[in-house]
């Protein structure tokens, strides 16, 4: 039985647990939903060291910038990437990319960490990290899916159309990055980035119209970016405008979203 070591098991690496072993492997984790302690050493050392693939879901850490996994595992990883095992895997983000101002960016597009311009380059630098030692890196935009979606956000009454008309960005189903990555792991993947974004890059507005519609109620008045009252973490998403293109792991990896736009994806969650 094959087995997939993950560091962090949250909301996207746990549905890619459930869909590999579901395909017959053994999955081992960290996190507050895993099995193990990242701190403790001597585990996590025994089981990397008979795992098949290993995948970080785990963000740099919000004070240092650095990438816990790296910093702690670095050479354990390494060992299990050359020994000729299945691989390294790491979820990333699209906002590696920066702001593009509207512009469609894929795989070779550089990163804020190559141009030294952007608010995120922490999450930039894991990524490139990441790269350095042979991953495949799967690079992210707004993720949503049951339990977390615009759906949660009307009924908290927390739901917002913001006036930005020319602001747009790329989202994708939970769902389908399992999928994804599931397609790397069992397929002896070239290594490098991957985008998984859904084919249709939306407004935010669109997405609280088109669930609004489905729930047969008006969506919220359009309001000013300064009426909003947005958190940093929010105001720094506003502040960025992208498109970003899925080909590569289309052919790539024959990856096929199941939710190809927001539309399906929403209809899905009813």
């Amino acid at each position: 039985m094959p087995k997939l070591f993950i560091f962090g098991l949250g909301y996207s690496a746990g549905r890619i647990a459930r869909e590999v072993q579901s395909l017959g492997w053994e999955v081992v984790a960290t996190g507050s939903k895993g099995n193990l302690s990242f701190d403790d050493r001597d585990a996590v050392v025994a089981e990397l060291a008979g795992a098949d693939a290993v995948l970080s879901s785990v963000p740099p850490d919000k004070s240092s910038g650095e990438d816990p996994v790296l910093a702690t595992y670095f050479e354990e990883i390494l060992h299990l990437e050359v020994a000729g095992k299945i691989g390294v895997f790491y979820l990333s983000s699209t906002g590696v990319y920066g702001d593009r101002e509207g512009a469609w960016v894929d795989e070779a597009t550089p990163t804020i960490a190559q141009t030294g311009k952007g608010r995120r380059n922490a999450r930039a630098e894991a990524d490139r990290g990441w790269l350095d030692i042979g991953a495949r890196v799967f690079r992210l935009p707004g993720i949503y899916g049951p339990g977390r979606s615009i759906f949660e956000r009307i009924e908290e009454g927390k739901a917002k159309r913001i006036d930005l008309p020319d602001q747009v960005f790329s989202r994708v189903h939970v769902d389908d990055i399992a999928s994804g990555v599931v397609a790397a792991l069992t397929s002896d993947a070239p290594r490098g980035a991957y985008n998984l974004g859904d084919d249709l890059p939306a407004s935010q507005n669109a997405v609280v119209e088109e669930a609004c519609a489905l729930l047969s109620i008006d969506p919220p008045p359009l309001i000013s970016l300064e009426e909003a009252d947005l958190s940093p973490m929010a105001r720094g998403f506003y502040a960025e405008n992208r498109r970003v293109a899925n080909l590569k792991a289309k052919r790539v990896l024959r990856w096929q979203p199941r939710y190809p736009t927001y539309r399906e994806g929403l209809r899905s969650l009813l």
